[in-house]
């Protein structure tokens, strides 16, 4: 078993603090999916009650979205800059990401609601650190020999069909709706037909893809802790379609077609 690891990861690195977090944030992001899962929700979006949560304390959802991104983007930005191989294109890849989320949340999606000040904070932190915590993991690996098997390219093909296969869908969703329609409507188009939350889907894509360019412990933490964490939010909103459109067909999965 170990073998096979070895053959398609770095070494663990020196500093014990570089294996522990990481490991800690996907259990805390496990722990995180179960509570969307059971209804304990991040307050933002349709989960959001903002009868529940002090005026001050309430922040539009247009400006906490471009605030939660903005950091990990400006920090993949920057080391994207200044690095070259595998610690750029990496760094690369999630500039990309997080870059296409803030233009998102700019011009693209249609925000009706607020977001609490609380999830803005640990949203942003997570990205933030995630994002300085993969990038630094693979400069240290600068020096060491890379892993007899080459993920990367199967990483750029992945985050390639997620990238694209995320933004359709955030169309798809953004058409669903006038500006200043308050009213939500079943998605259709896409992967809609399969599972409730296809753009969930094309996010895992894309972390899977920089688990795979950057093939250490500490991407493939991150990617293990976004699935956990996406299949929980798509389960409470398969139910909350459920609830509130008596229609909405049963056969649609939450996030993985025919499975889950």
């Amino acid at each position: 078993m170990w073998e096979a690891i070895s053959a398609i990861a770095f070494p663990l690195p020196s500093n014990p603090l570089l294996v522990l977090f990481p490991a800690i944030a996907a259990s805390a992001q496990f722990s995180t999916g179960l509570n969307e899962a059971q209804g304990t929700n991040f307050n933002y979006s349709k989960f959001f009650d903002s009868s529940k949560t002090p005026l001050a304390l309430k922040i539009p959802s247009r400006v906490g979205m471009v605030a939660l991104y903005s950091p990990a983007a400006l920090t993949a930005a920057a080391a994207a800059f200044n690095s070259d191989g595998t610690v750029m294109i990496l760094s690369s890849m999630l500039a990309l990401h997080f870059v296409k989320r803030v233009l998102e949340s700019l011009f693209l999606h249609r925000y009706s609601g607020i977001m609490a000040a609380d999830t803005l904070a640990t949203i942003l932190f997570h990205y933030l650190s995630s994002t300085a915590l993969i990038i630094y993991t693979q400069w240290l690996t600068v020096e060491e020999a890379a892993p007899s098997v080459d993920l990367k390219p199967a990483g750029i093909f992945l985050f390639s069909i997620g990238i694209f296969g995320n933004l359709y869908h955030h169309c798809l969703l953004c058409n669903l709706r006038r500006e200043g329609d308050k009213q939500y409507k079943i998605p259709h188009g896409g992967l809609f037909g399969l599972v409730t939350c296809p753009h969930y889907l094309f996010e895992i894509l894309i972390f899977v893809g920089i688990a795979c360019a950057s093939q250490t412990a500490c991407a493939f933490c991150v990617m293990m802790g976004t699935i956990f964490y996406l299949m929980g939010r798509s389960w409470a909103t398969r139910k909350w379609y459920i609830s509130k459109f008596p229609n909405y067909p049963r056969q649609t999965k939450a996030l993985f077609p025919f499975i889950f």
